[in-house]
């Protein structure tokens, strides 16, 4: 019966729709605790299309769930029936009227991309929360999603001019300002008026339950302001008309410092009299998080509890005046005004740093939604506040608070009970529910309750609330065939949660996992905040690149967790082809590793996953030939005339690559005459370490075979300084290519014989630089996690350096001038993730040189752009960020770029010749 009406379905629309197992894990969860298999996926590319997916599932008895970027942490967006996934392709901004400050949208558009096309006309939509480089408008409509500066421009229900939407019966209405749009709606609200005026909008963040108040007479009633925060039970949005504010020009950033946070919430009144646009506050826990993961944070003033203030004024004086003003009627023991933009997005960061860092406690323990973004009036904060920590330490839990405290709503993520205690859990969340209701305060301040707190909601309101709660979806969805179990009906809070029922993966050989103990609990990380699916072209990180190039879900960094999170539980073999499609386009840049909140490791997860499926048995053959590269290449240098003879002959190389499973539209790069290895040996140079453990430079096969010049250039830079250098005796590998092809057992003995030949410059205390980033990150990082138990693997690590981290902790490193000259950096996706990019970024600073540094993969990434079936995608990737940097500047510019993959990806696809970083330092 479901593949029949599946069938019809699919044949019937012009979108796409998915009922296989792959695609129906990547759509069971959210952001949220909860999972849910849904029936099938669709991707409508239309009006129509949305129509006739809920004319089919409603003649089929299944419901429908709609969904935009699935980032609801309350369980709003799964479902057992079709997911509608209107991010797809209904994301266009369809009109901006800056006469009318207003514009038209559709369901599935980014808000960061409505923001640039209304700033262009000086304006923006006034609701911005955290997440607005990928949440959808058609999302924070049905969530009535806030953010911090809902002090000066409310929430998306005081945004929506006029809402498009499908009802649960299939019927398309025009909702607006009145009630007549909704039949039935104004004798429903006379009927409601005493319990809506009395439980319902008592404060601006009363965000549980369906938000009524919005119907009543004396608040110029909306059916569009009382449908926003519905959470997709009561229609199928298609458009939305949405207003739109002046940017504010002039903003002064204060930050007040108190003993605490309950302290800094006792002040809210006073500083709420300031005229803010937005009050956030942050614990000093959260803080020292940030701080430890940064390495520093800006200055802040005195206390373990601040108060981020953000005044606008007409003129910057008056911003200041203001700001001023505050600091004198606060009650605070410090502030500081800042009114530097570039210090202020320093601070600010802070706080958005924070909100993924609140995934994990200060111990490290994994914390989940689930009581997340409580409210109370603000004026009861402090107290709850106190009453609150209370709460956790005597439930046992803890986790890291900041929030909207203008607003009275505080975020907290708790390392609650969940996989070895649902019962603990449920207690938890029924007491922390009877504690804000005593405040008067609501379950939910801006996520909606969604799974995680409908049930809870007859501890908040009264029959007779929940009876009008019931009665006002009937008017839109009387079969309950949209979102059903959310807000009327509720699912139990303990039901369907993600995390019950969950054992260890078996032990297979892979990867340590220090920070979680097995591949089960480190890809249970993903708690799918979805940042992989923000544009990092807007927001300058690396993650994730194939989700950019195609826009698929199946190409996220979530996507891909959700489906191996199916294989921990034993819904899927590793050696599925779901899992294997799952990871074909992940490119293993390991961005994700340190771009995403919660420190998902794509590349780590599918190299393990390669090791389950592949062990003792015989893999596909470009593992062998680009697995296995090193040993070719140590074989190539031996005759590289031959080599590149061989390989200059078209048909000859086409056909050679096809046989070994790659890209016959790739080029095989050219062999040095002479070997890195080979010219060393020549000039008679010490190989060893001696009394004087002197500066060892790694030889990576790259470097050695194809740009041996990079290392000369590297050891005339170290020897200038007047240190000795010295290369390792034999050829060794950091087992990278290994390590990729999920080869483990073959990369584990390739690093136990680099442990054994750079053991005694370690122990002398030497440094190894290292010139290849994807080596040197594999020595940093994979090398203690593939032998956890060699005492030697984390002393090497430890040891390792790049160039520029070596060049800028010499005290006698002087930068050489390159003023007037304009470079284009390219850094290496492996250095971003495990290294980082700072010391080379402040290197090439000093040297004067104007410098554009590119945000992104190049889309080679090792063996994956030369792989058969990744070129298109490779491309795509490269036209993200390299290509179209490489094109803005101009045949004038030098690019740089430390990665081999890097400069083979310029030199392919735009036939730009790439240098290293030694080369650039280097002229004389």
């Amino acid at each position: 019966m479901t593949q029949t009406w599946l069938r019809a379905l699919r044949n019937g629309i012009d979108g796409e729709i998915d009922s296989g197992l792959r695609r129906r894990a990547e759509y069971a969860s959210d952001a949220s605790n909860y999972r849910v298999l849904p029936t099938a996926v669709v991707f409508p590319r239309g009006d129509a299309d949305v129509a006739a997916t809920l004319a089919a599932a409603r003649e089929a008895g299944v419901s429908v769930t709609a969904r935009g970027a699935g980032t609801s942490v309350a369980g709003n967006a799964i479902g057992p029936g079709v997911v509608i996934d209107f991010s797809r392709h209904m994301s266009a901004v369809l009109g901006i009227d800056p006469e009318n400050r207003c514009a038209r949208v559709q369901p599935g558009v980014v808000l960061a991309q409505l923001q640039r096309e209304a700033a262009v006309h000086g304006l923006r939509f006034g609701p911005d929360p955290s997440t607005q480089n990928r949440c959808t408008l058609g999302g924070m409509i049905g969530n009535n999603a806030c953010g911090p500066r809902a002090m000066a421009w409310g929430r998306t229900s005081d945004t929506v001019r006029e809402l498009r939407i499908l009802d649960g019966i299939g019927a398309e209405r025009v909702l607006g300002a009145g009630l007549e749009s909704v039949p039935g709606l104004t004798e429903f609200t006379h009927a409601h008026l005493a319990v809506i005026r009395t439980e319902l909008g008592r404060f601006d963040r009363q965000g549980s339950g369906y938000g009524l108040e919005r119907l009543l007479p004396e608040r110029n009633p909306s059916a569009a302001g009382a449908f926003a925060g519905s959470e997709g039970t009561c229609g199928l949005l298609l458009e939305a008309t949405v207003e739109l504010v002046p940017v504010h020009r002039n903003t002064v950033l204060v930050v007040l410092g108190y003993p605490d946070m309950p302290t800094a919430a006792d002040d809210v009144k006073a500083v709420v009299a300031s005229g803010p646009t937005a009050v956030e506050g942050i614990d000093a826990r959260l803080v020292d998080v940030v701080r430890a993961h940064r390495g520093t944070v800006p200055d802040l003033p005195k206390g373990r509890g601040w108060l981020f203030v953000e005044l606008p004024g007409d003129t910057a004086d008056e911003a200041f005046d203001r700001a001023v003003a505050l600091c004198r009627t606060a009650h605070a023991l410090d502030s500081r005004i800042i009114t530097d933009s570039g210090v202020a997005a320093g601070l600010w960061r802070i706080r958005a740093d924070g909100v993924g860092l609140a995934g994990r406690t200060p111990e490290g323990h994994p914390a989940w939604p689930g009581w997340e973004d409580a409210a109370v009036p603000p004026e009861h904060l402090g107290a709850y506040l106190r009453e609150f920590e209370e709460l956790m330490r005597a439930h046992g839990v803890d986790g890291l608070m900041y929030g909207h405290v203008g607003d009275g709503c505080i975020h907290v993520r708790l390392d609650l009970p969940i996989a070895d205690a649902p019962q603990r859990f449920r207690r938890f969340l029924e007491d922390a529910a009877d504690q804000v209701v005593r405040h008067g305060g609501s379950l939910s301040g801006e996520h909606g309750d969604g799974r995680a707190r409908s049930e809870l909601l007859s501890r908040m309101y009264s029959p007779a609330a929940l009876d009008a709660f019931a009665g006002f979806k009937a008017l839109f969805d009387p079969d309950d065939v949209l979102n059903p179990g959310v807000l009327v009906r509720p699912k139990a809070i303990d039901a369907d949660l993600r995390l019950v029922g969950l054992r260890p993966a078996p032990a297979a050989g892979g990867f340590a996992y220090p920070a979680d103990g097995d591949i089960g609990a480190a890809v249970h990380r993903c708690v799918g905040i979805g940042k992989c699916r923000a544009d990092s072209r807007a927001t300058g990180g690396f993650m994730c690149p194939s989700y950019l190039a195609t826009a698929d879900e199946k190409d996220s960094t979530r996507g891909r967790a959700r489906v191996l999170q199916e294989v921990v539980r034993g819904a899927l073999d590793w050696r599925s082809d779901e899992v294997a499609e799952s990871l074909d386009l992940c490119l293993s840049c390991k961005a994700c590793a340190s771009d995403c909140p919660a420190g998902v490791d794509m590349a780590t997860y599918k190299s393990e996953v390669l090791h389950r499926r592949y062990r003792h048995r015989l893999r596909p053959i470009d593992h062998y030939a680009l697995g296995w590269l090193p040993r070719w290449l140590a074989v190539g240098v031996r005759a590289p005339r031959a080599a590149n003879a061989v390989a200059a002959i078209g048909p000859l190389r086409r056909a050679g690559f096809r046989l070994a499973g790659m890209d016959p539209r790739r080029e095989m790069p050219r062999l040095a005459d002479k070997s890195f290895r080979h010219m060393w040996a020549e000039r008679g140079a010490d190989t060893t370490t001696g009394d004087d453990p002197g500066i060892m430079l790694w030889i990576d096969s790259f470097t050695d075979a194809f740009a041996p010049e990079i290392a000369w250039a590297a050891v005339e830079l170290i020897e200038s300084l007047g240190h000795r250098v010295t290369i390792p005796e034999r050829r060794v590998c950091c087992g990278l290519t290994w390590i990729s092809t999920g080869q483990l057992d073959g990369a584990r003995r390739r690093l136990r014989g680099t442990l054994a030949a750079l053991d005694a410059h370690v122990r002398a205390g030497g440094v190894v630089v290292g010139l290849e980033p994807s080596c040197t990150a594999a020595l940093r990082s994979d090398l203690p996690e593939l032998l956890p138990d060699d005492p030697r693997a984390a002393a090497t690590a430890r040891a390792v350096r790049t160039l520029a981290e070596f060049l800028t902790g010499d005290p006698a490193w002087r930068a050489p001038d390159r003023r007037g000259r304009t470079v284009v950096v390219q850094p290496h996706c492996h250095q971003h993730a495990i290294m980082g990019h700072d010391a080379d970024r402040a290197l090439l600073e000093q040297t004067g040189a104007k410098i554009t540094e590119i945000a992104g993969c190049c889309g080679l990434a090792g063996n994956f752009g030369m792989q058969s079936g990744h070129y298109d995608v490779s491309v795509a990737v490269a036209e993200n960020g390299l290509l179209p940097a490489l094109r803005r500047a101009g045949t004038g510019a030098e690019f740089l770029a430390d990665g081999f993959s890097c400069r083979t990806q310029a030199v392919q696809l735009d036939g730009r010749t790439g240098r290293h970083l030694a080369q650039f330092l280097l002229e004389h």
